[in-house]
């Protein structure tokens, strides 16, 4: 425990804002921005729907406030297109149905008008974050293959024990854009400790790095038996070198739906690069570098 507290064998490296291919694309636009975004175009459409309206007799116009909702929803997500649906069905009832400038309707058949053109306006904010998320889900898998590859690559051509923990974390903390820590542990001793992010191991985490090691599975963080951890755990075992952990230290908010998939390949490629130090090491080969 003493090794823990005084700082393990090993090294930090900070994170890169953009070493992210796991957790949403960086480039998306807040939240309230998307909000905003959402009434202004709706605005915009309420602007030429009236000019249209004023202009000419068209029995459809109420169309032209869809097009701030797909836009809204292939640009800022659900929640914007949603409430692009919700203003411009107020809008359309304020300014084009009698009487106007009010929210009353008189006439029934514009209340079916509206209704119709908030449902709709659901229906496309649906199927445009759809098809949002499946491009956002695309590109993140290709990059994750992107980088796995590169991984294993590099792993191939490392030099020695420590390359192979460095190599490791710096490609999770990639991946995941979270705090990172690989340890080496020798029987119930961690014996090196290579992280990145900053984010220091405490006792509590190194008590639930042993504990992933001897059940041979995912110790989640918050969760027995890691409740006082910050990392979530996966061991990364070998045949006869030393063994290895995998912490990542996500944010409750911000925990990938499935991360077990990328990292169990990671731990298995880590095994064995490790399991090759190991015979290097026995066999008296000259480690590169």
């Amino acid at each position: 425990m003493t090794q823990v507290e005084a700082g393990l064998d090993g090294e930090t490296a900070p994170l890169r804002a953009g070493d992210t291919f796991l957790v949403e694309a960086p480039s998306q636009a807040p939240a309230l921005t998307g909000y905003f975004a959402s009434v202004l175009m709706t605005a915009a459409a309420t602007v030429v729907a009236i000019g249209i309206d004023s202009g000419m007799s068209i029995p459809n116009v109420s169309l032209v406030f869809v097009i701030p909702v797909i836009i809204a929803g292939v640009s800022f997500g659900l929640g914007a297109s949603i409430c692009s649906a919700v203003v411009g069905a107020l809008a359309y009832n304020f300014f084009l149905t009698e009487p106007r400038y009010t929210l009353a309707v008189n006439d029934p058949a514009n209340v079916w008008a509206i209704a119709l053109l908030f449902f709709v306006g659901l229906i496309v904010s649906s199927v445009a974050f759809t098809s949002r998320r499946r491009a956002i889900n695309a590109a993140l898998l290709t990059k994750q293959a992107t980088l796995l590859q590169e991984y294993s690559r590099d792993m191939g051509a490392a030099g020695d024990t420590k390359a192979v923990v460095s190599i490791t974390s710096k490609t999770l903390a990639a991946l995941f854009n979270v705090p990172t820590v690989v340890i080496l542990m020798t029987g119930n001793e961690a014996v090196s400790v290579n992280s990145a992010g900053g984010l220091e191991l405490q006792p509590a985490d190194l008590d639930a790095a042993r504990s992933s090691l001897v059940m041979g599975s995912v110790a989640r963080a918050g969760v027995y038996p890691a409740v006082a951890s910050r990392f979530d755990f996966w061991p990364a075992t070998t045949a006869a070198g030393q063994d290895a952990v995998i912490g990542l230290a996500f944010a409750p908010d911000q925990r990938p739906l499935s991360p077990d998939t990328s990292v169990d390949i990671i731990a298995r490629i880590l095994g064995l690069a490790l399991d090759n130090q190991h015979f290097r090491a026995a066999r008296g080969t000259p480690q590169a570098g």
